[in-house]
This record gives C-alpha cells, sequence and structure tokens, in this order.
C-alpha cells in the first residue's frame, strides 16, 4: 500500500452502538478519562491524556499512562496516591476515546489509512463503510483484523461477516482499536446468489461512476461510463448490455462471462447465462458490476430462430434495427423497423412489391465470423414468423427484390429495340 495521509472521517455518535468498555483497551493520547479517587472528591474528576502520554493529578502531577490498559493505569495513578493516601483506590472509566488511525486494504473501494473521529468505539463495519464500502469480490467469511496485544504480540481476529448479514450476528461487528489493520480478501469464485445479497447491503461501495467494457455480440461495442439506478445500486450487466446499443440475435446468452481483477490483480471470469434470467426471471443473473468489469458476450455455434426471436422480443435488444430493400420495390433504400421485424413487415415497410417483381426475394446477411450467408424466400403475406419462409431479421440484413419473366424479357426487348429507334423512323417500328 503506498504512503498517504490518512483520511479523517467523523462517525455521529448517535450513530454507534453502545458498548462496555474492554479493559484491555490501551490508553493513548487524547482519551477523556473520569477520575474517580475512592472517598476523595477533591482528586476526582476528568482529565485528557497529554500530548505527552499523561494524566496531569491533583496532588501528585503527571502520571504517565499512554500505552497502559485501563488496570495497568489504575494501578499506577493508586501507587503513586500512596504519598498522599493510605489505601487509595482508583476507578478510570473511559468517557470519549481518542481518534483511531486503522488502515483497510484488499477488496474496499478506497483502501489506505483513515483517522476515525466519534464519541464512541468505531466498528469494522464503519471503518469498512468510510473506506467506500467493499467490492464484489470481498470474502466477507475471511476478514481479518490485525493488531497488537497489550503485551506487544501482534495477532489475528478472524471475522466472518457473512454471519453478521444473514443472521444478524453483531458479534462479528467488532469494535476496533487504535493502530488496527483490517484484511479483506477476495473470494476465489463469486456466488451469484451472494452476490445479490451483497449488493443489497449497506456493506457495498456505490461509486457515482463506473467505466465498464462490453464486447462480442452487441451492437456498439465499446468501454462505456454507467451511474447507478434511482436506488443508488450499482449498475447491472443488463444495464450495460443496453448502454452498448443491446444485444444482437446471434449472440449466445447462455454464455455471457464478466472479467474482473481483484485488488490483487487476479483475474476472475463470472459466468452469466441470461438464458435462465429469460426463462425462470432468475435476477442473480443480471450481476451487479463494478469499476473495470469486462462484459464479453459470445457467438452463438447455430442461432435457432426461435431463440433469436425471444432475445429481439426482450429490452436488451434495441429499439430499431437498419434493413436494406433493394430492387423491385416501391420505395427502395434503408429502412428502419422494430427489432423482431420479418421479412414479409420490412417489404411491405418499404412501401410493398411492384408489379414487376418476382414472388421470392434474396435474403443476404453477414454472419458475426464474416462469412456470408444468402437464402431465397418466396413472399407469402399470409404466412406468420418461421425460419423457413418468413425469417426475423437482423441488423443491416439486405433483401434484394428481382424483376419477374415479363419484366425482364420487356426490359432485355427494350434493350434490343433501343438503337433501331435512333436509326429508323418512329412509325417504322410501330
Amino acid at each position: 500500500m503506498q504512503a498517504q495521509t490518512p483520511q479523517r472521517i467523523h462517525l455521529s455518535s448517535s450513530a454507534l452502538p453502545a458498548m462496555g468498555v474492554d479493559r484491555n483497551y490501551i490508553l493513548g493520547v487524547g482519551d477523556q478519562l473520569e477520575v474517580e479517587v475512592f472517598n476523595v472528591p477533591e482528586y476526582s474528576g476528568s482529565q485528557r491524556v497529554l500530548a505527552d502520554g499523561s494524566l496531569n493529578l491533583p496532588a501528585i502531577g503527571k502520571v504517565p499512562v499512554a500505552g497502559l490498559t485501563i488496570e495497568a493505569a489504575e494501578t499506577a495513578i493508586a501507587t503513586r496516591y500512596q504519598s498522599e493516601l493510605r489505601y487509595p483506590r482508583i476507578t478510570l472509566v473511559l468517557q470519549q476515546p481518542r481518534s483511531f488511525q486503522v488502515t483497510l486494504s484488499g477488496e474496499v473501494n478506497s483502501p489506505g489509512a483513515y483517522t476515525l473521529d466519534g464519541g464512541q468505539f468505531p466498528t469494522l463495519v464503519q471503518a469498512i463503510q468510510a473506506s467506500g464500502g467493499l467490492t464484489y469480490a470481498a470474502n466477507l467469511r475471511q476478514v481479518q483484523i490485525r493488531r497488537l496485544s497489550p503485551s506487544g504480540a501482534r495477532q489475528t481476529v478472524a471475522v466472518d461477516l457473512w454471519e453478521l448479514l444473514q443472521n444478524g450476528d453483531a458479534s462479528q461487528n467488532i469494535a476496533l482499536r487504535d493502530g488496527d489493520a483490517v484484511f479483506v480478501p477476495a473470494v476465489e469464485t463469486v456466488n451469484l446468489t451472494e452476490s445479490a445479497q451483497l449488493a443489497a447491503s449497506n456493506l457495498i461501495g456505490t461509486p457515482e461512476t463506473l467505466d465498464i467494457g462490453v464486447v462480442g455480440e452487441v451492437f456498439r461495442p465499446g468501454i462505456y461510463r454507467l451511474t447507478g439506478g434511482e436506488s443508488q445500486t450499482n449498475p447491472t450487466v443488463s444495464q450495460a448490455i443496453r448502454e452498448a446499443g443491446g444485444i444482437k440475435p446471434s449472440a449466445d446468452i447462455r454464455q455471457i462471462q464478466v472479467r474482473r481483477l481483484t485488488r490483487s490483480g487476479t483475474p476472475q471470469t463470472i459466468d452469466i447465462d441470461f438464458w435462465e434470467l429469460f426463462q425462470s426471471g432468475d435476477l442473480t443473473q443480471d450481476l451487479a458490476l463494478q469499476q473495470g468489469d469486462t462484459i464479453s458476450i459470445a457467438t452463438a455455434a447455430a442461432p435457432s430462430d426461435a431463440e433469436a426471436a425471444q432475445i429481439v422480443a426482450t429490452n436488451l435488444s434495441p429499439d430499431q434495427i437498419l434493413v436494406n430493400v433493394v430492387g423491385e420495390i416501391e420505395s427502395p433504400g434503408a429502412v428502419r423497423v422494430p427489432a423482431n421485424t420479418t421479412l414479409n413487415q420490412a417489404v411491405l415497410a418499404a412501401g410493398g412489391l411492384t408489379d414487376r417483381a418476382r414472388n421470392d426475394v434474396e435474403l443476404i446477411r453477414l454472419n458475426p465470423n464474416g462469412t456470408i450467408v444468402q437464402q431465397q424466400f418466396e413472399i407469402d403475406f399470409s404466412q406468420n414468423v418461421n425460419a423457413e419462409s418468413n425469417p426475423i431479421l437482423w441488423n443491416n440484413d439486405v433483401i434484394i427484390v428481382d424483376r419477374n419473366a415479363t419484366a425482364s424479357f420487356t426490359d432485355g426487348l427494350s434493350r434490343i429495340l433501343s438503337p433501331l429507334r435512333n436509326l429508323l423512323p418512329f412509325g417504322f417500328l410501330f
């Protein structure tokens, strides 16, 4: 972690849980204490630990207490008061702890050092929220708090925040100590159900904007800057796809992948099945995204017209596509039509066939792999959508309407006779 100036975060004391003071709490500069000398009210009162780590007490002056537990500080003060009192009994009550400096690393949105101010002890959850919240790669079951014990030995406290989220186990929301280091590791495999539950909690970070990459079978691949919805939640896969122009009918919606980097730089690949989302309403498939995610949508090996029709009927497809209709058509050229338009509907949208047109047309389609497919279809406006006679069209499909035999003969004869008209008198030919 790069060295940085600790960020100062004020925690409202009204929002903090009341909790008993740990007798092993280590005193430091800034702690506010109530010093009670039994039966000697003139020696009792509120005292703050000074910059030199001492308490300036009546009759005995300064007593060093920084670095001592509350119990050890009581003993040190009682020892000093033995010169003034026969049987001194000292009780210390921590009224207001000093500002705490903690560090957070791993799967939090803004790792670094933080100074937490407040009237009570900051908790693990509050420290995580101060750092911008967790990432979706966080392993809630193996959070670690690394701290120094009163003896100076290093210890690691294991915390299971999943127990807090699932079962309301408040004991997992540990009160932090000055100097604690919180580490949140990354999960090895993302569980979609747990990711959805995490997204609904107040532990997750919700940045104002996210930069997300979308590649593969969408109409406008690229990098997009997305914002959260009205509920201030992170954008999801479906939102990113719509931003990228919508999904193509040729997409394999069973094989959508989200590629994600953890804080340590380790890549994760999360498999998404939007067919489950469309067929059974499994909303866990609509994964919440985080900064830097890339969505990759594969091409279906042999997309069926039935599945393509279902894809274009969803709100993940664009509202309109562009189809070119040329040849013996009343209004030839590019036509914008709804995304689920069939061949017959596109012909009618271009004004319909002229009286010179054949009843069969040619459909030319450029596949995602660069190959070109040419198919012949007989026009029958009574046909419903089907792959054999009235298929669903894709963006940039080309429909060619050729001349019928009579029109071809007439045009050919006209070409033959046209030079003769220039050589012979007009009335000779007619």
